[in-house]
């Protein structure tokens, strides 16, 4: 069964929608929190997860027409055709399975005729037998030492997964240090190898086809520094792989037990749970690797289940598409109010504008209309003294996701009080602002009078900028995962209605074609 394929802007629901924009344009989210059920109404509750979309320029019938245009191009038919291991990766030819790497239901999920989930179970057993060795310290190094540090060598989603994750979930980890080498720079591999011992290191080598330029480049330099001290017949216990490609791993040295496979039917940048997670799983151990995928799949069911209107990721979907079709905003802001989310904008950088930044339809043809977002953030509050600036006062409209959670992890409630104080000033300051009148009185109180009329138009803020609130109980490994998945699913979503496909990235290559050919010719 092949994806739907429908130009959105052809459809009758986008024609009510421009008709609908064009009516309520001059609404302001002021004017809809008139309505006292306006919060309720417009707020999502998913377990631990509430989501509360109330300050966006929206009413009722802008969710009941962009539902309408989700169902019109074929949305539901589109979800099932990924979760049933369709080729819906059309232009490479693959299934995209990472809904089926957590998925614990003894359901069969066939790619190419083959069930997949059993193989599935055996590499999640092998990450769970891999890791507890190491954590435990029965794996000793070639002097008979244990491991006390992990570096993960890889590059996209072979490194902005894991490394995002592993941040994140930096409460959680054990005694291993974990660190990551990715660019292809010689001083980012000079820095992070120049403190460690090669008695004690393990590396996880993360690459499909194990030929990425730089990944394979930073293993050799690495293997040529472990060699200082080693011998080749010591690689086998500091070097271990996740690829397809055998051969090659094999003559870098790496005993063919030590290789965790990958699959066609993961793109990168979902691969984190896969094997390419180990380095996860090795930071803070398998159950809360597990508890990741189990958060992950929560969402899943979510997904591919709940009606249009309380779906979630659907939802979110549809208010991005909202405001880059129609108010023509070209980016978002992802906000998360932890620091220990620092690195998730980076990671959904890749995860949105790699798989939506395409400019030909699914019919190959050229788009007349906006498709990707551009994606950017910070965390709060370090962001409220930085470029909340321009998203305030600046002349650009960004809807921002705020990400926050109701407990702290350490405990210390004055902190969390006066952080959550200002996820939610930011919020209503955004959607409210302050009016001429208001600064006036401000300024008469402070006894600036004479100041009045030269300091009053720099100080009112317009408000009616939009914002979701995505707010979680707590941050541990099962919301963090669930979380992920909310995102790749509002992806998927948005891919489906503007009509492209998501999940490939032919984009990247051409870049690294031209490096290669003025490699050889130096």
């Amino acid at each position: 069964m092949a994806l739907p394929n429908n130009n959105p802007t052809k459809t009758a629901a986008w024609q009510k929608l421009t008709n609908h924009f064009n009516d309520i344009n001059n609404i302001t989210i002021k004017d809809l929190y008139k309505d006292e059920n306006r919060v309720s109404d417009f707020t999502l509750e998913f377990n631990d997860l509430c989501v509360d979309f109330s300050k966006n320029r929206i009413t009722k019938e802008t969710i009941d027409l962009l539902v309408e245009l989700a169902k019109e191009v074929g949305l539901k038919e589109a979800i099932e055709c990924q979760f049933n291991g369709e080729v819906i990766n059309v232009t490479e030819g693959r299934a995209v399975m990472h809904t089926a790497l957590r998925s614990t239901s003894d359901e069969p999920v066939l790619v190419d005729g083959k069930n997949i989930k059993p193989q599935i179970q055996t590499a999640l057993r092998k990450i769970k037998s891999f890791s507890n060795k190491v954590i435990s310290g029965k794996w000793k190094g070639y002097t008979g030492k244990s491991i006390t540090d992990v570096v993960n060598i890889g590059i996209g989603g072979s490194d902005l997964g894991p490394d995002m994750i592993v941040e994140s979930l930096k409460f959680y980890k054990n005694q291993l240090n974990t660190h990551f080498v990715s660019n292809v720079d010689g001083d980012h591999v000079s820095e992070i190898i120049k403190n460690l011992n090669p008695e004690t290191t393990l590396f996880v080598i993360v690459s499909k086809t194990f030929t990425t330029q730089e990944t394979i480049s930073n293993a050799e330099t690495i293997k040529n520094w472990f060699l200082k001290s080693a011998t080749i017949f010591d690689i086998p216990k500091h070097f271990v792989a996740v690829s397809t490609n055998l051969e090659a791993v094999d003559s870098f040295g790496i005993d063919k037990n030590n290789v965790f496979p990958m699959w066609n039917w993961v793109g990168g940048r979902f691969s984190l749970w896969s094997a390419v997670g180990l380095s996860i799983s090795l930071s803070v151990g398998f159950d809360n690797y597990r508890a990741l995928l189990d958060g992950a799949e929560e969402m899943d069911i979510h997904f591919r289940n709940e009606e249009f209107e309380n779906n979630i990721p659907v939802i979110l979907a549809l208010i991005s598409i909202w405001y880059n079709n129609f108010y023509l905003a070209e980016t978002e802001a992802v906000l998360p109010y932890s620091q220990y989310l620092k690195k998730l904008p980076d990671y959904l950088q890749q995860a949105i504008m790699e798989s939506n930044g395409k400019g030909v339809d699914r019919n190959g043809d050229k788009i007349d209309y906006q498709t990707g977002t551009i994606v950017w953030g910070s965390t709060g509050t370090n962001m409220q003294h930085a470029f909340m600036q321009l998203v305030h006062q600046g002349t650009k409209l960004i809807p921002a996701d705020f990400i926050g959670y109701k407990e702290s992890l350490y405990g210390l409630k004055d902190h969390h009080k006066k952080l959550m104080a200002n996820y939610y000033g930011q919020m209503e300051a955004l959607a409210f602002g302050k009016t001429k009148e208001e600064v006036h009185l401000e300024l008469q109180f402070s006894g600036d009078e004479d100041k009045i009329n030269t300091l009053l138009p720099f100080k009112v803020f317009e408000g009616n900028r939009p914002s979701n609130a995505i707010l979680f109980d707590k941050l541990t490994p099962k919301s963090l995962g669930k979380l992920v998945a909310l995102y790749e699913h509002k992806i998927y979503t948005q891919g489906i209605l503007w009509n492209i496909y998501s999940y490939d990235q032919f984009g990247v290559e051409l870049g690294k074609e031209l490096a290669k050919k003025l490699l050889s010719k130096q």
